[in-house]
């Protein structure tokens, strides 16, 4: 038998990997004494080919950004060149690239997923407003909660891609919530 507590358990456990993992991944690659080690640099998107972009210093003290291509090279660059790498990436795409801040049709495929999410979040309050407007008072119809949850699990989806922690502890306390009322309704307590 499903219970809330479970359920609880589940939901919290995803939230905690999640984090462990967002927290990594927010954290430098390499965090030792020497002024010489690398420190990860996230930017995104990132620039086309690029996998990883590292910032580093030579043993003079000198900075440069090291780009890791997907086939493993590495590319050295100076601030100033860094600085037109990345405005040359930037400049050259179409104006829904930036705007959506994503670098590739992968990227529009996610925000298109994030966009669908939304809406079907959106369109839930929709259908229980135009349903308790017809019943004449406040009802709570069964697709409310499917829209719900259909809508947080895209959501949760696009913002774990996204790395946005934020949206991930909003998206997951309402997931339980929209879980638990379908349980009730098709497995009442008796």
């Amino acid at each position: 038998m499903i219970t809330t507590t479970k359920i609880a358990g589940v939901v919290v456990a995803i939230m905690v990997l999640f984090a462990a993992g967002a927290t990594a991944a927010s954290q430098p690659e390499s965090q030792g004494s020497d002024a010489g080690d690398p420190i990860r640099i996230h930017i995104k998107p990132l620039p086309e080919g690029v996998r990883q972009i590292f910032l580093t210093s030579t043993t003079d003290g000198r900075r440069h950004f090291e780009l890791v291509h997907a086939d493993g090279t590495v590319e050295r660059l100076g601030s100033e060149a860094f600085a037109q790498r990345l405005y040359a990436g930037q400049t050259g795409k179409p104006w829904f690239y930036r705007l959506l801040n994503i670098s590739s049709p992968i990227g529009f495929a996610w925000v298109l997923l994030g966009l669908i999410g939304q809406v079907l979040f959106t369109g839930r309050m929709v259908l229980q407003w135009l349903t308790s407007e017809k019943a004449r008072r406040s009802v709570v119809p069964v697709g409310f909660w499917w829209m719900s949850l259909a809508g947080a699990s895209m959501l949760l989806t696009y913002f774990i891609w996204r790395r946005d922690i934020i949206g991930v502890l909003g998206q997951s306390a309402g997931w339980l919530i929209y879980v638990r009322n379908l349980c009730l309704i098709y497995f009442p307590i008796r």
